[in-house]
This record gives structure tokens, C-alpha cells and sequence, in this order.
């Protein structure tokens, strides 16, 4: 069951709330002796992540089906950039990295125990069931995630969301399972940034900008690239792209440029055209992960009265804020 995306966390009666964890989406399933992990899009992950396994193997259920979350806390945040590095080919590389870096799992759901299908039950008694299994198999690095029915208990996560929380996710007690379709709504806390315009790529089949480039200055002084935006209205295009045609020149970013080619970027599409550091924009965005934006960010204006120079690092600094996973969990 999958989530759309809202402005929003909705009002009134019959919703249940949950934080929105910052990692692997994964579905895990015991049968046995046999425990596999299966990511959102339906690709195996147990080999990159073998302590979770073995930890699920010394369950007290023999049989059962959790949707949930894998992640790996560092201090009172949890650290996507350790969850993308298991995802290595070296089986030696993993084997390191689930000592140095185990991961967990936060669980929200059972859709199946002791080879009973759970998916057609009301999201409230899928809970009751949840709350029960995880009462009595309780071990290190599986966690239950928090729930609660009060919108404004939902609202604090939301305020805090940021390290450890990606949002919050709202579910209809009523609800059966609905495999496939984004049945829930989740809400992200949205941030925004001044960035210099380093480059720009051209439209895929047309001559006129696709996207832009975008950087920061860090502590050195350098432009980094930290991702892109292709938020562009198609009426604006053509001017756009004239007006970023006569800035064109090297290098563009001075520190960190866009990467080349990769399993994920055929040669075409990592074609970019560098820029005079002279445009800002505003952006918003959502995570930050390696001083990179994670996703694609929205345009929210031009800012001609800002100086290039100004654009640095120091706006993504986290906000101070009450302790997550503290504020969730106890002491």
C-alpha cells in the first residue's frame, strides 16, 4: 500500500497517524527458517542486509508477513547515506557494513500471521494484531512504530520531522490493505533554499532548458553541485533557455560538478551546460542527504536580489528541535 502526497495531515474522526521513517520501505516475511526481504518495487534485499534477517529468524512466530521500515539510526537521527552504501556488490563490503552499520527495522503493519491472510481486516485491528506480535517477539532492532489517533500529537511529529522522521502518514482506521494503490496520505514538512543557477541541461527532444543545475558555496568557497529543478513552466522555456544561452562558460560549479554517466544516467541525459555563478533561485525541497538534495526540488521564485555569494551550505543546517527518536521512545 503506497502513500499520496498532501499538503495537509486531514481533520476529523477515523484517521490513525504514524511517523514517516527515513529509509527502505521493505516487506519481510518469515517461513521457517527462511526469512526474505523485499523492497517497494518488489527487488530482493536480504543479501545487503543480513543482520536483519538473522535478527527475524529468532522471532518466537515461525510465520508471518510485516510491512515496515529498514533503517539504521546514528545518534538521534537515522542516516540514509548508510542505507544507500549497503547496496554494494561486494558480499565482503555488506558483511562489513552490518557490524560497523547494522540496520533495523521500525514496523507498521502484519498482513499475515501463523498462515493467515490479514490484508482484508480494518486498519484499527490489523493494529490490535500488530501490537499483540510485537508484544511477544520482542528483540533488539525491531521496533514498533509509534501510532496515535490525536491530530495535534500528529502535528508535534510533523514539527519535528527532519533527522529521523521524513513526515507523517496518515491511515483510515476502516481501511482494509490495499495493495498497489496509495490508499494513505503522507505529509513532508517542505524547506526551502537559495541557490545559484551552476548549469542547466537541454529538454531531452527539444532545445530549450529541461532543468536547472543547482549549487551552494561551502566552506572553502567552492560552488557544489546539490541537485536540480525541473519545475519550469513549458511557456517559459524558450526565454529562459535564451537568457541561460548567454551565460554559458566554464567551469560553472568550481567544487563539486554533475556526476557523468552511470547505471542511472545514460551519456545523454548527464549532458549539462555550465553557467556564470550570476542567478538565484528559491527552491523547496524536502531531504538532504550528503549535502545533496535527495529528490528533485520545486522552483518557488527567482531571486535577482540575492548575491550568488550568499547561497551557502549554512541554510540547510538543521533546525534546532526536540530530540526525535527520544521524544518517541522514552529516555
Amino acid at each position: 500500500m503506497e502513500a499520496l502526497l498532501a499538503a495537509e495531515l486531514p481533520e476529523g474522526a477515523g484517521w490513525q497517524f504514524e511517523p514517516k521513517w527515513d529509509g527502505f520501505r521493505c516487506l519481510a516475511q518469515r517461513d521457517g527458517e527462511i526469512v526474505t526481504l523485499t523492497s517497494k518495487s518488489g527487488k530482493p534485499l536480504g543479501r545487503y542486509f543480513p543482520e536483519v534477517q538473522a535478527m527475524l529468524v529468532r522471532t518466537t512466530a515461525q510465520h508471518f508477513l510485516l510491512d515496515g521500515e529498514l533503517i539504521i539510526p546514528r545518534g538521534d537521527e537515522l542516516s540514509f547515506e548508510a542505507l544507500q552504501m549497503r547496496l554494494h556488490p561486494a558480499e565482503s563490503r555488506i558483511r562489513k557494513l552490518s557490524v560497523e552499520t547494522p540496520a533495523e527495522m521500525m514496523v507498521f503493519d502484519l498482513l499475515e500471521l501463523d498462515g493467515a491472510t490479514l490484508t482484508d481486516l480494518p486498519q484499527s485491528e490489523r493494529r490490535n494484531r500488530l501490537d499483540r506480535f510485537m508484544a511477544s517477539n520482542a528483540l533488539p532492532g525491531l521496533h514498533l512504530s509509534p501510532m496515535t489517533c490525536d491530530r495535534r500529537e500528529a502535528l508535534r511529529w510533523l514539527k519535528r520531522s527532519g533527522g529521523a522522521l521524513d513526515g507523517v502518514i496518515a491511515k483510515r482506521a476502516d481501511l482494509p490493505y490495499r495493495s498497489g494503490e496509495r490508499a494513505m496520505i503522507k505529509v513532508k514538512q517542505q524547506r526551502t533554499a537559495d541557490c545559484v543557477v551552476g548549469g542547466f541541461r537541454y529538454a531531452e527532444k527539444q532545445k530549450v532548458v529541461g532543468s536547472l543545475l543547482l549549487g551552494l558555496y561551502d566552506e572553502q568557497g567552492l560552488l557544489d553541485h546539490v541537485g536540480f529543478t525541473s519545475a519550469i513552466a513549458a511557456d517559459d522555456r524558450p526565454a529562459l533557455t535564451k537568457k541561460l544561452e548567454k551565460l554559458i562558460d566554464s567551469p560553472g560549479f568550481t567544487g563539486k560538478a554533475p556526476g557523468g554517466p552511470s547505471r542511472w544516467a545514460s551519456a545523454r541525459s548527464a549532458e549539462w551546460q555550465p553557467l556564470k555563478p550570476e542567478l538565484v533561485i528559491e527552491v523547496r525541497y524536502d531531504q538532504v542527504t550528503a549535502r545533496r538534495f535527495r529528490h528533485g526540488t520545486g522552483l518557488v521564485r527567482w531571486r535577482p536580489d540575492k548575491a550568488p555569494k550568499q547561497c551557502t551550505f549554512e541554510q540547510l543546517a538543521p533546525a534546532l528541535r526536540p530530540s526525535e527518536l527520544k521524544h518517541l521512545f522514552g529516555p
